[in-house]
């Protein structure tokens, strides 16, 4: 059974996150549902409840990285890690186009793919967020 991230530590993780996701970069304000203090390197694979092993995640993507450390990039079919929020720059990964997360990298392409980004009521609720300057 997973250990529950003791409220300071989870705190601590909100706080550097900036209340956003860490891998959709959604604002926990703009949301009807609470952020986890997600185990980037998941319990199941011996990671440890430490804040450098911990990045915030709304549950979409929290839900469906689950324990996953890898996917196949859905351009190449190779396996290829997931992004690693602790280790790695969202923007080297990443772009915002017409509101839609667009993977730049092998690892950008695997973690959309993967977390779903890009579903529709997703896509959506990105594309109001922007045309109202909220994201």
């Amino acid at each position: 059974m997973a250990d529950r991230v003791p409220d300071g530590l989870a705190d601590r993780v909100r706080q550097r996150a900036g209340n956003r996701c860490e891998y959709y970069r959604a604002q926990q304000a703009f949301q009807f549902v609470s952020f986890h203090a997600d185990h980037i390197v998941s319990q199941f694979h011996q990671g440890p409840t430490l804040e450098e092993n911990l990045a915030l995640a709304c549950p979409a993507c929290n839900n469906r990285k689950g324990t996953n450390l890898a996917g196949i990039d859905p351009d190449t079919g190779e396996l290829t890690p997931l992004f690693h929020p602790r280790k790695q720059s969202w923007n080297e990964h990443f772009r915002v186009i017409e509101g839609r997360v667009v993977g730049i990298t092998a690892v950008g392409r695997t973690t959309v793919w993967v977390c779903d980004m890009n579903a529709p009521k997703r896509l959506d609720a990105r594309r109001r967020l922007i045309a109202a300057g909220l994201f």
